[in-house]
């Protein structure tokens, strides 16, 4: 059975498969992560990992810990914060990167973690990035972290994998930010959402590994779980140039990584050899299925801004630049754009200018040494002398912490990957996003400006195929303990989109005295004040696609399990949400058939309508029966059969820790 680029890695990286079993997209899968990276939230997955029993890490070598959201905050809390992170991870061993060496992304891609072919996971969304490397980054929860600290592993139900054809060559003064600020702004109706993106394409071997690294960061604000490139001999080269710095340098890695004869236990020329063996074995085969097939001219794009408030429109510069757009803030910071490319890009646009009176220009390189090579290039000089204002290596204005942050009424533009209202501080203020040369324009200017710009152009990108998967004919293995059989009235709720506050409303999210009979009451009251009364247990529920989309409490899945609600169908789900309900022990699963089939036959005039007709789940065909009418759904895997039969992921990480 033909693989994509992405079922490989995973392949690699599943453990407890059927033998011979291949895996496909839409499998639920127990998988090892080569890595896990946890920054300061760290300190709240230590109580998860402690509550569960553990006292050890499954494999020290596998958990990295890295401290940098919040370093401008030099308080005494903050610092007893830091001070309880950096201790427990040297007790248990785990490899540590302080305050101050970076953002924990670049050092993922700096110390040889984000390998190509390999599953790396981390705590944050941004965990994309390693993509740019060849290496499946995909973000997890706490409680998946504390899961893989415990045992070494977690559950993942692959994605759907969307092709994206990159065709042509870039033009003078185009680079990749603005090739995925392009992505965004042209295809803004979610046409990837959680998918994970496989790019292809001719033009690939045309982008540099920080132009990859940029693309794959903001595959997240475009919607994807993980963007990926694959691997190449650039790919290869940058690993070879990134291991001669090191040993030149005499960098050995963390003091964990130390054996004595100084080499680098992870970039070094022994593994770069392994991995140009495999290379072959790490490209998707012939005929491998894609969900969606997208193609875009990269000579088409040319110097792009983002926004305002939403990387959903983009607009060129050569455009906007005739508003005469005035800025009060820059920066050249985050973990998309602050690597030395993109600090050389904007050192050559700023040299020998000043930067605008009324603007603040805030830089903050990527990592440490990120930092020291700039300032060894002149680079770094270049940005000071012009007016720049250095912010320490790590997150920052960004994330809205720290120095700089958007104050009422004023207007940013920024190399960063999130504009989104509010983020950056005042959420009435207004940013932009760009790549660091137009950044570093703006700046000089006071005006959103880039003078690198040729005749316009008109953007070619087009979405080329749209597929759909033939049912799965083999039987899915049931654990012991699971029902191979569900049955139970359908409930239809028509909306898509239905927001996670539809569902658990947002003011009973932080009462800590509410129990799961409260939970119940007021499930579903900001879509439909009378769901609760007009449910009973045993009920399946369907709803429709994008289901529980917004924000990731939790209590949007536990309430509609305390409710008595047996499982969840959807047309989709956000991927958030569907991990949520799992790791609690409830189900959700996709039957897009069904979906449209109740939405023909009931239409949109009722917000809930119960069916009074009984449906049968078989678990084992994949099928449910309803109306006399036979749909497929999402096969339940093993690994998810496992947490439902448990109670979920808590209770499944400390039946494995008995074992």
């Amino acid at each position: 059975m033909p693989q994509n680029l992405i079922e490989k890695i995973v392949q690699k990286f599943a453990v407890g498969l059927e033998e011979g079993q291949i895996i496909q997209s839409g499998d639920y899968v127990s998988i090892k992560p080569a890595y896990v990276m946890t920054h300061d939230n760290t300190g709240a997955v230590i109580p998860k990992f402690k509550g569960l029993g553990a006292t050890k890490f499954a494999n020290p070598r596998q958990v990295v810990h890295t401290l940098d959201h919040n370093i401008q905050d030099t308080s005494e809390k903050n610092l007893e914060k830091y001070k309880k992170i950096e201790d427990f991870s040297r007790t248990m061993g785990a490899d540590f990167y302080p305050a101050g060496r970076g953002i924990g992304h670049q050092i993922m891609c700096e110390e040889g973690y984000a390998w190509p072919g390999t599953v790396v996971v981390a705590s944050d969304s941004h965990s994309n990035m390693y993509g740019g490397l060849g290496c499946l980054g995909t973000p997890i929860v706490r409680t998946d972290a504390a899961a893989i600290w415990a045992t070494g592993r977690t559950w993942w139900q692959i994605p759907p994998v969307a092709k994206v054809e990159l065709k042509g060559n870039l033009n003078k003064g185009v680079v990749g930010k603005d090739v995925i600020i392009a992505l965004c702004g042209f295809f803004n109706n979610d046409e990837v959402l959680n998918h994970v993106i496989e790019f292809t394409g001719e033009a690939i071997k045309n982008l540099n590994i920080d132009q990859r690294l940029t693309i794959a960061n903001m595959t997240t604000e475009w919607g994807a779980l993980a963007g990926v490139f694959p691997i190449d001999e650039i790919t290869i080269e940058w690993l070879l140039n990134r291991a001669n710095y090191i040993k030149e340098r005499g960098l050995a890695g963390v003091p964990s990584d130390a054996d004595g004869n100084g080499i680098h236990p992870r970039l070094n020329e022994e593994k770069i050899s392994m991995l140009k063996e495999e290379i072959d074995l790490l490209q998707s085969d012939v005929d491998s299925f894609y969900a969606k097939e997208l193609e875009i001219d990269l000579s088409t794009i040319e110097p792009l801004v983002s926004g305002p408030n939403t990387v959903k429109i983009m607009k060129p510069v050569s455009e906007i630049k005739k508003e005469k757009v005035k800025i009060h803030k820059a920066y050249l910071v985050s973990c998309v754009n602050s690597r030395i490319d993109d600090i050389a890009e904007a050192a050559e646009v700023i040299n020998g200018k000043k930067v605008a009176n009324g603007v603040d220009f805030y830089i903050a390189a990527a990592s440490s040494e990120v930092q020291k090579e700039s300032e060894k290039r002149g680079d770094w000089q270049k940005l000071i002398e012009a007016g720049a204002k250095p912010l320490p290596p790590g997150c920052g204005p960004c994330i809205g912490l720290g120095t700089g942050l958007l104050e009422d009424g004023e207007v940013g533009i920024s190399a960063t990957n999130r504009n989104f209202k509010g983020r950056m501080g005042s959420k009435d203020a207004l940013a932009y996003l760009a790549s660091p040369a137009v950044v570093a324009a703006s700046a000089v200017s006071g005006y959103i400006d880039f003078d690198l710009i040729d005749e316009k152009k008109s953007i070619l990108a087009e979405i080329k195929k749209v597929n759909k998967k033939s049912k799965k004919t083999s039987s899915v293995r049931i654990v012991e303990g699971f029902p191979e059989v569900i049955e139970g009235d359908l409930v239809f709720c028509h909306q898509d989109n239905l927001n996670t506050d539809g569902i658990y409303p947002g003011k009973y999210t932080y009462i800590d005295d509410f129990k799961p009979e409260d939970q119940a009451k007021v499930v579903m009251e900001n879509y439909d004040a009378d769901f609760s009364m007009k449910v009973k247990e045993g009920d399946i529920l369907v709803g429709g696609y994008n289901f529980g989309t917004g924000s990731s409490r939790e209590q949007a899945a536990t309430a509609l399990k305390h409710r008595g609600i047996q499982a969840v169908i959807v047309g989709s789900a956000s991927q958030t949400y569907m991990r949520n309900a799992l790791n609690n022990g409830f189900l959700v699963i996709e039957s897009p058939d069904l979906v449209d089939y109740l939405k023909n036959k009931y239409g949109k005039e009722k917000l809930t309508v119960h069916t009074q007709e009984k449906s049968k789940i078989n678990f084992k065909e994949s099928i449910l029966l309803f109306d006399n009418n036979e749909f497929s759904i999402s096969p339940v895997g093993g690994a998810a059969q496992e947490l439902i039969v448990v109670g979920g992921l808590e209770n499944w990480i400390i039946k494995n820790l008995e074992k």
